[in-house]
């Protein structure tokens, strides 16, 4: 079993994260040069938080991604998916067991 989206929401602001933007799918957090983004359409959590492309291979180190990539047109912050014609932007998804192993990510990958 996986976090929902409002806890990941929790945790983030609990690490520091300020809320830059809402929408309907989304949740984007920033934190110093940070960006990520909550899944708000994450029932389950499984996909519940979406890191930046870039920060892949450095999270390997800390979590596995859920899946290879997350699209969303409300991804703003991250780069768009030039694979498909839909203008979408994409980053890597993620899902955390416990806020305590959620919170170690976030102290690994972001300080």
């Amino acid at each position: 079993m996986y976090l929902r989206p409002d806890e990941v929401a929790k945790v983030l602001e609990k690490a520091g994260f300020e809320v830059d933007v809402v929408t309907p799918k989304t949740y984007g957090y920033r934190r110093a040069d940070h960006y990520v983004y909550v899944n708000r359409e994450a029932r389950l959590g499984r996909t519940a938080l979406v890191i930046h492309p870039t920060l892949k291979e450095r999270s390997q180190n800390f979590a596995e991604p859920t899946s290879d990539l997350k699209t969303c047109d409300h991804y703003k912050e991250f780069p768009l998916y030039l694979a498909s014609d839909n203008q979408e932007h994409y980053g890597i998804p993620h899902g955390f067991s416990s806020r305590i192993v959620l919170e170690r990510y976030l102290c690994s990958m972001f300080g």
